[in-house]
Protein backbone atom coordinates (compact mmCIF):
# COMPACT_ATOMS: atom_id res chain seq x y z
CA UNK A 1 0.00 0.00 0.00
CA UNK A 2 2.51 2.56 0.95
CA UNK A 3 4.60 1.70 -2.49
CA UNK A 4 1.29 1.93 -4.31
CA UNK A 5 0.69 5.47 -2.55
CA UNK A 6 4.33 6.97 -3.41
CA UNK A 7 3.75 5.65 -7.30
CA UNK A 8 0.44 7.75 -6.61
CA UNK A 9 1.72 11.14 -5.00
CA UNK A 10 4.30 10.65 -7.91
CA UNK A 11 1.76 10.66 -10.61
CA UNK A 12 -0.07 13.64 -8.83
CA UNK A 13 2.68 15.83 -8.53
CA UNK A 14 3.64 15.13 -12.30
CA UNK A 15 0.25 16.32 -13.31
CA UNK A 16 -0.11 19.37 -11.63
CA UNK A 17 2.91 20.54 -13.53
CA UNK A 18 1.31 19.02 -17.04
CA UNK A 19 -1.76 21.06 -15.72
CA UNK A 20 0.47 24.41 -15.23
CA UNK A 21 1.95 24.07 -18.92
CA UNK A 22 -1.77 22.94 -20.29
CA UNK A 23 -3.30 26.74 -18.74
CA UNK A 24 -1.66 28.37 -20.69
CA UNK A 25 -3.01 26.79 -23.57
CA UNK A 26 -6.68 26.97 -22.47
CA UNK A 27 -6.27 30.46 -21.11
CA UNK A 28 -5.79 31.89 -24.47
CA UNK A 29 -7.50 29.79 -26.52
CA UNK A 30 -10.89 30.81 -24.61
CA UNK A 31 -10.23 34.87 -24.94
CA UNK A 32 -8.89 34.57 -28.30
CA UNK A 33 -10.31 31.53 -30.38
CA UNK A 34 -6.49 30.77 -30.62
CA UNK A 35 -5.11 27.50 -30.36
CA UNK A 36 -1.37 28.71 -29.17
CA UNK A 37 0.68 26.62 -30.47
CA UNK A 38 3.88 28.64 -29.29
CA UNK A 39 2.84 28.23 -25.62
CA UNK A 40 5.77 25.57 -25.62
CA UNK A 41 8.40 28.04 -26.98
CA UNK A 42 7.50 30.37 -23.99
CA UNK A 43 7.85 28.17 -21.57
CA UNK A 44 11.56 27.74 -22.73
CA UNK A 45 11.99 31.58 -23.14
CA UNK A 46 10.98 32.44 -19.92
CA UNK A 47 13.39 29.25 -18.26
CA UNK A 48 15.98 30.93 -20.40
CA UNK A 49 15.41 34.53 -19.48
CA UNK A 50 15.65 33.02 -15.31
CA UNK A 51 18.09 30.76 -15.53
CA UNK A 52 20.56 33.19 -17.38
CA UNK A 53 19.29 36.25 -15.86
CA UNK A 54 19.94 34.50 -12.53
CA UNK A 55 23.14 34.58 -13.19
CA UNK A 56 23.77 37.91 -15.05
CA UNK A 57 22.39 40.12 -12.54
CA UNK A 58 24.60 39.23 -9.52
CA UNK A 59 27.43 39.58 -11.81
CA UNK A 60 26.28 42.91 -13.28
CA UNK A 61 25.61 44.50 -9.57
CA UNK A 62 28.64 42.89 -7.79
CA UNK A 63 26.82 40.56 -5.35
CA UNK A 64 26.23 37.09 -4.58
CA UNK A 65 23.71 35.13 -6.55
CA UNK A 66 20.79 34.14 -3.87
CA UNK A 67 17.36 34.80 -3.14
CA UNK A 68 17.75 38.96 -4.18
CA UNK A 69 18.96 37.35 -7.41
CA UNK A 70 16.47 35.07 -8.17
CA UNK A 71 13.96 37.62 -7.00
CA UNK A 72 15.42 40.64 -9.79
CA UNK A 73 15.65 37.48 -12.14
CA UNK A 74 11.83 36.51 -11.75
CA UNK A 75 10.98 40.25 -11.94
CA UNK A 76 12.98 41.17 -14.90
CA UNK A 77 11.80 37.71 -16.39
CA UNK A 78 8.06 38.48 -15.51
CA UNK A 79 8.94 42.13 -17.78
CA UNK A 80 10.11 40.42 -20.41
CA UNK A 81 6.85 38.04 -20.83
CA UNK A 82 4.67 41.07 -21.19
CA UNK A 83 6.66 43.26 -23.43
CA UNK A 84 6.69 39.94 -25.61
CA UNK A 85 2.71 39.84 -25.20
CA UNK A 86 2.65 43.56 -26.38
CA UNK A 87 4.85 42.68 -29.43
CA UNK A 88 2.77 39.03 -29.94
CA UNK A 89 -1.05 41.56 -29.92
CA UNK A 90 0.83 45.02 -32.04
CA UNK A 91 2.68 42.88 -34.31
CA UNK A 92 0.66 39.55 -35.20
CA UNK A 93 -3.12 39.26 -33.53
CA UNK A 94 -4.09 43.22 -34.26
CA UNK A 95 -3.76 42.22 -37.77
CA UNK A 96 -5.43 38.64 -37.82
CA UNK A 97 -9.13 39.68 -36.10
CA UNK A 98 -12.03 37.47 -37.19
CA UNK A 99 -9.20 35.41 -39.66
CA UNK A 100 -9.66 31.58 -40.57
CA UNK A 101 -8.63 29.32 -36.98
CA UNK A 102 -6.02 27.93 -39.51
CA UNK A 103 -4.73 31.15 -39.83
CA UNK A 104 -4.27 31.92 -36.63
CA UNK A 105 -2.68 28.53 -35.48
CA UNK A 106 -0.11 29.14 -38.18
CA UNK A 107 1.25 31.87 -36.92
CA UNK A 108 1.50 30.88 -33.86
CA UNK A 109 3.93 28.24 -35.21
CA UNK A 110 6.14 30.87 -36.67
CA UNK A 111 5.36 32.74 -33.55
CA UNK A 112 6.99 29.66 -32.10
CA UNK A 113 9.95 29.34 -34.43
CA UNK A 114 10.96 33.14 -33.76
CA UNK A 115 11.08 32.85 -30.39
CA UNK A 116 13.23 29.50 -30.25
CA UNK A 117 15.51 31.09 -32.69
CA UNK A 118 15.66 34.28 -30.93
CA UNK A 119 16.02 32.54 -27.36
CA UNK A 120 19.15 30.77 -28.98
CA UNK A 121 20.34 33.88 -30.04
CA UNK A 122 20.15 35.93 -26.92
CA UNK A 123 20.48 33.36 -24.21
CA UNK A 124 22.90 31.05 -25.67
CA UNK A 125 22.53 27.19 -26.83
CA UNK A 126 24.30 25.50 -23.73
CA UNK A 127 22.38 23.44 -20.73
CA UNK A 128 21.78 25.31 -18.03
CA UNK A 129 20.72 25.34 -14.49
CA UNK A 130 17.86 27.15 -12.13
CA UNK A 131 18.53 27.23 -8.64
CA UNK A 132 15.76 28.71 -5.98
CA UNK A 133 16.45 27.21 -3.64
CA UNK A 134 13.78 24.08 -4.15
CA UNK A 135 14.68 21.00 -1.57
CA UNK A 136 16.54 18.28 -3.52
CA UNK A 137 16.03 15.70 -1.54
CA UNK A 138 13.54 13.46 -0.62
CA UNK A 139 11.86 12.49 2.53
CA UNK A 140 9.75 10.06 4.31
CA UNK A 141 6.21 10.83 5.10
CA UNK A 142 3.32 8.78 6.95
CA UNK A 143 5.88 6.56 9.14
CA UNK A 144 3.31 6.06 12.01
CA UNK A 145 0.67 5.19 9.45
CA UNK A 146 2.73 2.52 7.33
CA UNK A 147 5.69 0.69 8.07
CA UNK A 148 9.27 2.70 6.97
CA UNK A 149 6.64 5.54 5.59
CA UNK A 150 5.83 6.67 2.24
CA UNK A 151 8.77 8.23 0.60
CA UNK A 152 8.16 11.59 -1.43
CA UNK A 153 10.58 14.15 -3.61
CA UNK A 154 10.44 17.50 -1.52
CA UNK A 155 11.03 19.18 -4.80
CA UNK A 156 7.65 17.38 -6.66
CA UNK A 157 6.25 18.19 -3.41
CA UNK A 158 7.07 21.94 -3.70
CA UNK A 159 5.94 22.21 -7.34
CA UNK A 160 2.87 20.57 -7.23
CA UNK A 161 1.70 23.43 -4.15
CA UNK A 162 3.82 26.65 -5.91
CA UNK A 163 1.31 25.08 -8.58
CA UNK A 164 -1.82 24.63 -7.33
CA UNK A 165 -1.01 27.96 -5.53
CA UNK A 166 -0.67 29.92 -8.80
CA UNK A 167 -3.97 27.83 -10.07
CA UNK A 168 -6.31 29.12 -7.52
CA UNK A 169 -4.87 32.18 -8.13
CA UNK A 170 -5.94 32.49 -11.46
CA UNK A 171 -9.31 31.03 -10.36
CA UNK A 172 -9.48 34.00 -8.26
CA UNK A 173 -8.48 36.38 -10.78
CA UNK A 174 -10.95 35.17 -13.67
CA UNK A 175 -13.91 35.25 -10.93
CA UNK A 176 -13.86 37.89 -9.05
CA UNK A 177 -12.05 40.79 -10.90
CA UNK A 178 -13.29 42.95 -13.31
CA UNK A 179 -10.06 42.03 -15.63
CA UNK A 180 -11.19 37.99 -15.09
CA UNK A 181 -14.66 39.07 -16.11
CA UNK A 182 -13.92 40.92 -18.89
CA UNK A 183 -11.95 37.80 -20.19
CA UNK A 184 -14.86 35.82 -19.59
CA UNK A 185 -17.07 37.79 -22.13
CA UNK A 186 -14.48 38.20 -24.75
CA UNK A 187 -14.16 33.99 -24.20
CA UNK A 188 -17.92 33.75 -24.73
CA UNK A 189 -18.49 36.52 -27.45
CA UNK A 190 -15.75 38.33 -28.90
CA UNK A 191 -18.01 40.98 -31.20
CA UNK A 192 -20.53 41.42 -28.29
CA UNK A 193 -17.98 41.85 -25.77
CA UNK A 194 -16.96 44.81 -28.53
CA UNK A 195 -20.20 46.01 -28.55
CA UNK A 196 -20.22 47.18 -24.91
CA UNK A 197 -17.20 48.40 -25.03
CA UNK A 198 -14.28 46.26 -23.65
CA UNK A 199 -10.91 46.41 -25.41
CA UNK A 200 -9.86 43.58 -27.14
CA UNK A 201 -6.18 44.33 -28.27
CA UNK A 202 -5.71 45.17 -24.29
CA UNK A 203 -7.49 41.94 -23.51
CA UNK A 204 -5.32 40.14 -25.57
CA UNK A 205 -2.22 41.65 -24.12
CA UNK A 206 -3.80 40.67 -20.83
CA UNK A 207 -4.19 37.06 -21.44
CA UNK A 208 -0.98 36.67 -22.87
CA UNK A 209 0.80 38.24 -20.09
CA UNK A 210 -1.02 35.93 -17.74
CA UNK A 211 0.10 32.67 -20.06
CA UNK A 212 3.53 34.16 -20.16
CA UNK A 213 3.86 34.24 -16.15
CA UNK A 214 2.16 30.80 -16.03
CA UNK A 215 4.72 29.80 -18.72
CA UNK A 216 7.53 31.47 -16.66
CA UNK A 217 6.32 29.75 -13.35
CA UNK A 218 6.26 26.15 -15.38
CA UNK A 219 9.60 26.75 -16.86
CA UNK A 220 11.57 27.64 -13.82
CA UNK A 221 9.77 24.59 -11.78
CA UNK A 222 10.80 22.14 -15.45
CA UNK A 223 14.18 24.29 -15.26
CA UNK A 224 14.84 23.37 -11.93
CA UNK A 225 13.96 19.93 -11.85
CA UNK A 226 15.70 18.88 -15.49
CA UNK A 227 18.16 22.17 -16.31
CA UNK A 228 17.14 24.21 -19.13
CA UNK A 229 18.10 23.27 -22.76
CA UNK A 230 15.97 23.41 -25.92
CA UNK A 231 14.52 19.97 -25.70
CA UNK A 232 12.44 22.17 -22.96
CA UNK A 233 9.59 23.72 -25.68
CA UNK A 234 9.19 20.33 -27.00
CA UNK A 235 8.87 18.16 -23.58
CA UNK A 236 6.20 21.24 -22.54
CA UNK A 237 3.76 19.83 -25.50
CA UNK A 238 3.61 16.70 -23.29
CA UNK A 239 0.54 19.37 -22.57
CA UNK A 240 -1.56 18.92 -25.12
CA UNK A 241 -3.03 15.61 -24.47
CA UNK A 242 -4.03 17.28 -20.89
CA UNK A 243 -5.51 19.83 -23.03
CA UNK A 244 -7.69 17.48 -25.18
CA UNK A 245 -8.20 15.61 -22.25
CA UNK A 246 -9.61 18.48 -20.23
CA UNK A 247 -11.21 20.38 -22.43
CA UNK A 248 -9.84 23.58 -24.95
CA UNK A 249 -12.13 25.76 -23.22
CA UNK A 250 -11.93 24.57 -19.66
CA UNK A 251 -9.58 25.59 -16.79
CA UNK A 252 -11.03 23.10 -14.35
CA UNK A 253 -10.62 20.46 -17.33
CA UNK A 254 -6.34 21.42 -17.25
CA UNK A 255 -6.38 21.20 -13.80
CA UNK A 256 -8.02 17.57 -13.85
CA UNK A 257 -6.61 16.15 -16.88
CA UNK A 258 -3.18 17.47 -15.91
CA UNK A 259 -3.77 15.22 -12.81
CA UNK A 260 -5.66 12.13 -14.40
CA UNK A 261 -2.25 11.62 -17.25
CA UNK A 262 0.20 11.82 -14.39
CA UNK A 263 -1.41 9.54 -12.03
CA UNK A 264 -2.02 7.50 -15.29
CA UNK A 265 1.19 7.21 -16.62
CA UNK A 266 3.15 6.61 -13.08
CA UNK A 267 1.01 3.81 -12.19
CA UNK A 268 0.59 2.07 -16.01
CA UNK A 269 4.51 2.63 -16.01
CA UNK A 270 5.07 0.77 -12.60
CA UNK A 271 2.48 -2.06 -12.67
CA UNK A 272 1.87 -2.68 -16.53
CA UNK A 273 5.81 -1.37 -17.74
CA UNK A 274 7.25 -4.52 -16.74
CA UNK A 275 4.57 -6.74 -18.69
CA UNK A 276 4.72 -4.60 -22.06
CA UNK A 277 8.69 -4.04 -22.06
CA UNK A 278 8.43 -0.54 -20.02
CA UNK A 279 7.95 3.23 -21.96
CA UNK A 280 4.10 3.11 -21.08
CA UNK A 281 5.30 6.89 -19.98
CA UNK A 282 6.13 7.92 -23.73
CA UNK A 283 2.49 7.32 -25.15
CA UNK A 284 0.14 6.69 -22.14
CA UNK A 285 -1.00 10.31 -22.44
CA UNK A 286 -1.28 10.62 -26.38
CA UNK A 287 -3.04 7.14 -26.59
CA UNK A 288 -5.82 8.29 -23.99
CA UNK A 289 -6.15 11.85 -25.61
CA UNK A 290 -6.58 9.91 -29.27
CA UNK A 291 -9.18 7.97 -27.37
CA UNK A 292 -11.08 11.44 -26.23
CA UNK A 293 -10.85 12.67 -29.40
CA UNK A 294 -12.54 9.74 -30.98
CA UNK A 295 -15.41 9.24 -28.32
CA UNK A 296 -15.39 12.94 -27.08
CA UNK A 297 -13.61 15.25 -28.85
CA UNK A 298 -14.55 18.49 -26.23
CA UNK A 299 -12.48 17.24 -23.78
CA UNK A 300 -14.36 16.00 -20.30
CA UNK A 301 -15.50 19.51 -19.10
CA UNK A 302 -14.77 21.58 -22.79
CA UNK A 303 -17.97 23.00 -24.68
CA UNK A 304 -18.10 22.03 -28.54
CA UNK A 305 -16.26 23.65 -30.38
CA UNK A 306 -19.14 23.95 -33.04
CA UNK A 307 -21.45 25.65 -30.49
CA UNK A 308 -18.92 28.63 -30.41
CA UNK A 309 -18.59 29.18 -33.94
Amino acid sequence: MAFFLETLLGGLMSGMLYALVALGFVLIFKASGVFNFAQGAMVLVAALAMARLSQWIPQLLGMEPGILGNVLAFIVSAILMFVLAVVIERWVLRYLVNQEGTTLLMATIGISYLLDGLGQIVFGSSVYSIDVGMPKDPAFILESVFEGGVLVSLEDLSSAVVAALLVVALAIFFQYTSVGRALRAVADDHQAAQSIGIPLNRIWVVVWTVAGLVALVAGIIWGSKYGVQFTLSTAALRALPVVILGGLTSVPGAIVGGLIIGVGEKVSEVYLGPYVGGGIEIWFAYVLALVFLLFRPQGLFGEKIIDRV
